[in-house]
């Protein structure tokens, strides 16, 4: 199951309380007092785990509490310290205060090095553990009978909030082949059917190349990684659809692939081969609005560089017939103040310039 959000309370632990005691052993006079301090409480640390990919395990655990110190003992002896408790989370995942909404760390892309000191944040500090009675022995105060009690831990409600890190993110229309197509180019196994929101969860996939220094591009060898998201309609925004629950998974990627349905025009006279919609949307149609829905989402991702694959294109008896969609749609496209990188119609069924989308996508992960 992928969760991408939960809620949960955590809390640090208490430290142990200072220990008032006598020192007294035989033959020894006036011995004095050896209370020893009381431990400190466990921290409350979040790691990455970089083999975990959802949330998915806090579901069943609401609240998280590291050890409390233990109390000093006799002889000076200090307590044991509070054990922490580890949190594993999956990289990308954004802690925030929710009663104050404020982000406390964010495991975005910085953290890949699983050495890097970004990997492991430290949520809640533990209690500090209390003074024993050997600490107020003063010439006026040679027996005192009290000694510190340990501090408290802290409590907080936070929520996990997972953001995917992708290279590239397929954005487009539901039901367009954003599922086929990331299953034909890596090794993702998402549902595929033809109904709309099929898929209700994003997935992720590794494209590799097939050759290593094909058409001379340097470093074609190697592999990115891919993210379909669910489709968005118009409104998604403001939370119709899945859009909203999932746009945000999208924010982290280098690259953004518009994927338009060629089987969703209008050319009146055309036929689609045992395909039926009601009411077309052209491809400049499409684009504009998924991109409007990207920008009032985020400005950001109005300005992140991106490609356009016009899908479904075994669909069409005559491929001439959209020449003037296409053509509306690059003049429309290229005079953005960011152009696309390319517009190349693919098939993900046939596998038609399926190699050609891989090599453009890699060429504008590599500019990046």
């Amino acid at each position: 199951m992928f969760v991408d959000s939960v809620d949960i309370f955590i809390t640090s632990g208490s430290g142990g309380a200072g220990c008032v005691s006598f020192r007294r052993e035989k033959f020894v006079i006036q011995g004095g007092p050896d209370g020893g301090d009381g431990g400190r409480g466990g921290d409350v640390i979040f790691e990455v785990d970089n083999n975990a990919h959802t949330l998915a395990n806090f579901r069943g655990k609401k609240h998280h509490k590291a050890g409390n110190g233990e109390a000093g003992k006799p002889k000076r002896c200090a307590g044991k310290s509070g054990a922490n408790c580890i949190i594993k989370v999956p990289l990308g995942t954004q802690i925030l205060d929710i009663e104050s909404g404020e982000v406390l760390h964010d495991f975005g892309t910085d953290c890949k090095d699983s050495k890097a000191a970004d990997t492991r944040f430290v949520a809640l500090k533990g209690g500090k553990g209390g003074l024993g009675n050997a600490h107020f022995k003063t010439a006026t105060n040679q027996a005192p009978t009290y000694a510190q009690k340990g501090i408290a831990g802290q409590s907080l409600h936070i929520k996990l909030a997972l953001k995917l890190i992708a290279d590239v993110g397929l954005v487009g229309y539901p039901n367009v082949g954003k599922s086929t197509l990331i299953s034909t180019l890596s090794n993702a196994k998402p549902e595929v059917a033809n109904y709309e929101f099929t898929t209700l969860t994003p997935h992720l996939g590794v494209v590799e190349s097939a050759q290593n220094g094909a058409n001379g591009l340097k470093g074609f060898g190697e592999s990115f990684v891919m993210a379909d998201i669910p489709g968005i309609i118009e409104g998604a925004s403001e939370g119709k659809g899945l859009g909203l629950q999932f746009l945000r998974h999208i924010e982290r990627t280098k690259f953004l692939l518009f994927v338009l349905d060629c089987t969703r025009l209008e050319f009146g006279h055309l036929e689609l081969a045992h395909l039926e919609f009601e009411g077309g949307l052209s491809l400049k149609e499409q684009f504009c609005t998924l991109r409007n829905e990207l920008q009032s989402y985020s400005s950001t991702l109005a300005k992140r560089e991106f490609g356009i694959a016009l899908s479904k294109i075994d669909a069409l008896q005559d491929e001439s017939q959209i020449a003037p969609q296409i053509a509306q749609l690059s003049d429309f496209a290229n005079s953005l103040q960011s152009p696309p990188a390319f517009i190349l119609p693919i098939s993900a069924i046939k596998r038609k310039n399926l190699n050609e989308l891989k090599l453009y996508l890699f060429q504008s992960l590599q500019k990046l």
